[in-house]
């Protein structure tokens, strides 16, 4: 079950090996600009044991965590202010065994390795849920989160690069379609439907 469908009101047992300096510490900062689904994870989260408190910017992030380094951040990648690697340097500097967790809509082999260089410890494509981000949290060092349960299909990953380089390219069909090395008009067709599922 995603977050946008709704979570359980039970509070789910607790992965063992959590690698954060004290265990009894579940401080968590979340950042996104997706405002619902910032509110739906953090109650989720706040089912699950963990005190959290919730940014939707960079600025926002940055401000909390200086007043209080948490032990959990999970940092959506695009930010209305910028990028959310850029977050990660300044959580280590302010506590080292932060344990960082990346999550986009848009995921691909090489923000995953950017997200891991640059201090993260996992990388989640949305849409996750708040049991893969717990997991994701709790992980013991060296070890792999299990797959996700619903995974994206291949048409949702293939609808979400689409939409990635139309935004890259400042919705410029014609860019996109030539980039894309697609018809124009197939392009016109692909983006005027609704994402699959």
């Amino acid at each position: 079950m995603t977050i946008a469908e709704g979570e359980k009101d039970e509070m789910d047992g607790t992965p063992e090996g959590g690698a954060a300096a004290d265990p009894e510490d579940r401080s968590l900062l979340l950042v996104d600009d997706d405002l619902p689904f910032l509110n739906r994870l953090g109650r989720a989260m706040e089912q699950r044991g963990f005190s959290v408190r919730t940014a939707p910017t960079i600025a926002e992030a940055v401000a909390l965590a200086t007043d209080q380094a948490p032990a959990y951040a999970v940092l959506d990648m695009r930010l209305d202010d910028g990028n959310g690697l850029d977050v990660v340097p300044v959580l280590r500097n302010l506590r080292n065994d932060m344990r960082i967790i990346m999550l986009t809509g848009y995921g691909n082999i090489a923000t995953a390795v950017a997200a891991v260089k640059a201090g993260a410890v996992d990388y989640l494509a949305k849409p996750t849920d708040a049991d893969a981000v717990e997991a994701a949290l709790l992980a013991s060092a060296g070890t792999k989160p299990p797959p996700p349960e619903r995974p994206m299909s291949a048409d949702r990953v293939r609808w979400e690069h689409i939409q990635r380089v139309y935004e890259l390219c400042d919705r410029n069909v014609s860019e996109t379609a030539r980039r894309l090395n697609m018809h124009r008009r197939t392009l016109q067709r692909i983006l005027a439907k609704r994402s699959p599922q």
